[in-house]
């Protein structure tokens, strides 16, 4: 008799090492085919076949005839081929991204499936108070879990957005960049408040995630994500997975410098990109012309209504954000570099100077090659990385 595997217990120790290989391949790449999970897993056909009815015995995993998310359309022998899918009973996976005054918390079933989102706004900047925001997140992850009517010993994985570098060994990699949380690992805070496994990242990187596996990045194995929010950061991936480099701090494509003899920036370098393509340094300059500029959104619905010094503004920005990533171009050669956040919104303000720049930084062969198109994901993409993190779309090499 197939043995029983009671929910919820698969991520848990006693499950056969078989069983849980399966279940984490179609965890981690979503809806596949029997073929796909022997190719994934490294587990024989017969081996595969064993631990599916051990998962099927549970409801654990359903399987039905139709393409598998990522090979829509193949067949076997002519006839469409059968897809094994996790079940809601297996679990829930949580993203949540942390701004500098927003929340976002997105859920999603193990079968790649969103279930449900929510993000609030804050009156205080989360740079400064990091218990207060941390708090924050646990709430609306509540309300989320409540809007789908599940329990939090559903969730078998939380991941964590922070604005910082985070380290192999999930501390804050650049105390200066986030002082008010450099004496705190996020994912032991935020776990300790949850009572759940969390594990933190670079809000970058997961933006860059989200998009690798459910917006502009789809289907592209090499490319960069650059957050133009507030500051400015890059998720870059290779290969198809997230290249975070020796501490943590690959992708601070906010920090290039662009002037050595430039104002300082909150990093402790001179003349950085963020100087002047960051959300807080356009609004400074935009505001000395129209003081009454409230945000980022407000300075580019004025540059595309016509106003000349907001619109210089953007377009400055652009050119100098074309600059920089000549640069990285140069260095990794990638497909596609997909424009997020605020400032990405204006993709169609900022493409045209971003390609002067970079033709005139990056080598001929690695500018034709690269695509800059804008984000599909916009805002939700840190929390949606979150999420891929949590199923183990990108574990940590």
């Amino acid at each position: 008799m197939t043995p029983k595997i009671p929910p919820h217990t698969l991520w848990r120790p006693g499950v056969s090492a078989t069983v849980r290989r399966v279940a984490e391949t179609l965890r981690a790449h979503g809806p596949r085919t029997r073929a796909e999970l022997v190719s994934l897993s490294g587990l024989s056909r017969a081996s595969v076949s064993t631990a599916l009815a051990e998962l099927s015995a549970a409801d654990l995993v359903t399987e039905r005839t139709g393409p598998s998310d990522r090979s829509a359309g193949r067949t076997l022998g002519g006839r469409p081929a059968s897809v094994v899918r996790l079940t809601r009973a297996a679990g829930i996976a949580a993203g949540v991204d942390i701004g500098r005054r927003h929340v976002r918390v997105a859920l999603a079933d193990l079968d790649h499936d969103v279930l449900a989102e929510r993000q609030t706004h804050t009156d205080f900047d989360a740079d400064d108070r990091p218990h207060e925001v941390l708090e924050l997140a646990a709430g609306l992850l509540t309300d989320a879990l409540s809007d789908i009517t599940a329990d939090r010993d559903e969730v078998v994985g939380v991941g964590l957005g922070v604005p910082a570098p985070i380290t192999h060994d999930q501390r804050i990699g650049a105390r200066p960049m986030l002082p008010g949380w450099a004496d705190l690992r996020p994912s032991d805070a935020f776990g300790d408040l949850i009572r759940l496994p969390v594990r933190a990242e670079n809000d970058a990187n997961l933006a860059a995630l989200g998009e690798y596996v459910w917006g502009a990045g789809r289907g592209c194995t090499n490319l960069v994500h650059v957050k133009l929010g507030t500051g400015v950061g890059a998720g870059i991936v290779l290969d198809g997975r997230l290249y975070r480099g020796a501490a943590g701090t690959a992708g601070e494509l906010g920090h290039v410098t662009l002037d050595a003899r430039g104002p300082v920036c909150r990093c402790g370098n001179r003349g950085c990109l963020e100087l002047a393509v960051g959300g807080r340094a356009l609004l400074a300059h935009a505001r000395q012309a129209n003081a009454g500029l409230a945000d980022l959104a407000a300075l580019i619905a004025a540059a595309r209504a016509g106003d000349p010094g907001c619109r210089r503004l953007i377009t400055d920005a652009g050119g100098q954000l074309g600059y920089a990533l000549g640069n990285l171009v140069n260095l990794i050669n990638p497909q596609r570099v997909v424009l997020g956040d605020e400032l990405g919104s204006a993709t169609d303000l900022l493409r045209e100077p971003l390609q002067r720049g970079l033709a005139e930084t990056a080598i001929a062969s690695a500018a034709e090659a690269v695509e800059v198109v804008r984000s599909e994901l916009a805002s939700r993409a840190g929390a949606l990385g979150g999420v891929a993190l949590a199923l183990g779309a990108n574990p940590r090499g």
